[in-house]
């Protein structure tokens, strides 16, 4: 996510409706708005919210196997967009170069396709 995310870039964090304390969390980091049974919170990058996303290993597994806290997070650099959907389990990057899809074949390589839905364009 490093090679992606970069402090400055757009973000949204959605959340479902019932998930008051990853919403409260998310509130540092933007502002909200609602739509439908989900919680847009849209900010900007910041470097602590780069911190926690690059740390954090979610504790709650016992319905999904979450790689992070929020069920999606959407970010914009202008130039490439980054999607983690479903708690990080899958990952769609748009805009990226050629040097970007050898740098994300690399740090994925030792992953399966059981592990992550994955699509790079």
């Amino acid at each position: 996510m490093k090679y992606f995310v970069n402090v400055g870039n757009s973000l949204e964090i959605r959340c479902w409706k019932e998930e008051s304390e990853e919403i409260q969390q998310a509130l540092q980091y933007g502002n909200l708005t609602e739509a439908n049974y989900e919680v847009s919170i849209k900010g900007i990058v910041t470097k602590e919210f780069l911190t926690e996303l690059l740390s954090e290993n979610p504790q709650d597994k016992s319905i999904y196997n979450k790689m992070t806290k929020y069920f999606t997070i959407n970010v914009d650099s202008g130039q490439r967009r980054f999607c983690s959907a479903h708690y990080g389990t899958e990952i769609y990057v748009m805009g990226v170069s050629d040097d970007d899809i050898t740098f994300f074949k690399n740090a994925m390589s030792t992953y399966t396709e059981d592990d992550f839905s994955i699509a790079i364009n």
